[in-house]
């Protein structure tokens, strides 16, 4: 049987204990307080990247992983006897971390056979493939039908979430200053999704309870679903409460794999973002 180690970036917003079941292993972004620099997971959780976001005068910055992160990783499935390692990793539109990624399969390409996937995605999108690729892998598939799988994929994976607040997305120069300022005069809560790995507008509710029926409802457009997740970052619990709920019916034919955002979408998307990813069946 083929043993296949799945790799991904700490952008995936997996939780741990999917992690450690699965054995993904998740190379870290690094995020930077203004002096203060953090490994995502191990020195920063995303409890703590939010306590200090709202102390912060300034937001954080994201960087990412080195190559030489990526080679350990690599490094290391060689050394486990590993047939192969197959990378899923955050959009190359949004982070430098897939060219780690790929730089660091060339310096081993003598000693392990590396295939990198640039899912074109972000958090729990990217999160989802990598646990049905991690689950193929442990059914036993090669690296070439895990690549098959995964490329196949990739057209039928989404995301859609809601921001609480403008201020992440226009102090991180994600969006034109004046449209996002319009937008906070207004009291807009806009939906972003993302279009050929970028983030994009999927439009805009005047409230927050419009906002938070608006992403169920984008979700459940897209069903059959083979898989879903939903993912938030210092939300109230009732909101949390409200999108599970508003889910309900779409939840009975699939598993949700519920999860926190963490510092590399956090950052941009702000306290109060919340949102539904899904891989269509």
């Amino acid at each position: 049987m083929s043993r296949i180690r799945v790799v991904t970036d700490s952008a995936c917003d997996l939780p741990d204990d999917v992690v450690e079941r699965l054995n993904i292993a998740v190379v870290p972004l690094s995020i930077r307080f203004g002096a203060e620099e953090f490994v995502d997971r191990r020195d920063l959780s995303p409890q703590e990247f939010w306590a200090r976001c709202k102390n912060a005068k300034e937001l954080p910055e994201t960087s990412a992983p080195s190559v030489g992160a990526f080679q350990a990783v690599y490094e290391a499935a060689a050394h486990d006897n590993c047939d192969g390692v197959i990378v899923l990793t955050i959009s190359s539109q949004l982070s430098a971390t897939c060219q780690s990624a790929t730089l660091a399969a060339q310096n081993v390409a003598s000693t392990i056979r590396v295939t990198v996937i640039d899912t074109l995605a972000v958090s729990m999108a990217q999160g989802l493939l990598a646990v049905d690729v991690a689950e193929a892998a442990a059914a036993g598939d090669s690296l070439d039908e895990l690549e098959v799988r995964a490329r196949g994929l990739l057209d039928n994976v989404g995301v859609v979430a809601t921001l609480d607040t403008l201020e992440h997305l226009i102090k991180g120069g994600r969006v034109g200053g004046a449209k996002a300022l319009l937008g906070q005069v207004l009291s807009i809560k806009p939906l972003v999704e993302l279009k050929g790995g970028v983030v994009a507008e999927a439009g805009r509710q005047r409230t927050r309870a419009k906002a938070l029926a608006a992403v169920a409802q984008v979700g459940a457009a897209h069903a059959p679903l083979r898989r879903l997740a939903l993912m938030h970052g210092a939300c109230s619990d009732a909101d949390v409460a409200t999108v599970r709920q508003l889910i309900a019916s779409i939840a009975t034919e699939v598993p949700v794999i519920e999860t926190n955002i963490g510092p590399v979408v956090g950052t941009h998307g702000g306290p109060g973002i919340i949102g539904l990813a899904w891989i269509k069946a």
